[in-house]
């Protein structure tokens, strides 16, 4: 039988709101100066939440782990659109928003539950003839993507103060939740943009057991061991 190291396996990262998901990588490869260190799921840089970080072994398992359902909560804020779908991005429209009540927004909410085809924003990590077209986006040039089938399991708002909704979303993978805040937008008729995102589970993982990525910075390389989640689990998950 083959054998593991006790870096072979996976770490539960918070992420923080700022670097982007290869930085985090990028980060604990060399802090702790492991070869094979990969992420499974992107987040935005502003987006934070579990990020499951692959080592040595494990990254053989990352194209598994990735396609995971995903459990999102954040914040939407209706009567703006931006060209990124997010806050990020330039504004590209105003408008009033039409007075309703949480229930009515649930209503709307409920109207993307199944199957559906997605358009993928510009601003992405997707790439066209090899070049990403966040990179194409910022030139200026929009191209035509291909729409993408996703499942939403759940899509409910929890709260509603005009102009913002706080929301919680179960999905597949592969699923731009600022895509469904700029599609949502449109229906309603006056736009909208993700303000905040949080990934709270990926498949039987959740934030709840990560440690936040300072602390895990923090940590020797024998606590580190600790944290690792040993290949052959993360094989049998």
């Amino acid at each position: 039988m083959q054998e593991f190291s006790a870096l072979d396996g996976a770490i539960l990262v918070d992420k923080p709101a700022g670097p982007t998901s290869h930085d985090v990588v990028d980060a604990i490869r060399r802090r702790f100066g492991i070869k094979k260190v990969g992420h499974c799921g992107t987040l935005d840089p502003n987006a934070t939440g579990l990020l499951i970080i692959v080592l040595g072994r494990g990254t053989k398992l990352s194209e598994r782990l990735m396609g995971d359902d995903k459990v999102y909560e954040g914040t939407i804020k209706f009567g703006e659109s931006t060209d990124s779908y997010d806050c990020d991005g330039e504004l590209t429209g105003s408008l009033p928003v039409m007075p309703m009540t949480l229930e009515e927004l649930n209503e709307e909410a409920a109207k993307f539950i199944g199957d559906q085809m997605q358009l993928p924003p510009m601003v992405s990590a997707i790439k066209k003839d090899g070049v990403p077209l966040y990179k194409l986006a910022r030139k200026g040039i929009e191209v035509e993507r291909e729409p993408r089938l996703i499942h939403i399991y759940n899509f409910r708002f929890t709260d509603y103060t005009e102009p913002l909704g706080k929301f919680r979303v179960a999905c597949t993978k592969g699923t731009y939740v600022r895509s469904m805040a700029h599609d949502l937008g449109q229906k309603l008729g006056c736009g909208a943009h993700l303000t905040t995102l949080r990934r709270s589970a990926s498949g039987k993982f959740d934030v709840a057991d990560a440690l936040p990525l300072d602390a895990i910075l923090k940590l020797s390389p024998a606590e580190l061991e600790k944290r690792v989640l040993p290949f052959l689990k993360l094989a049998a998950a």
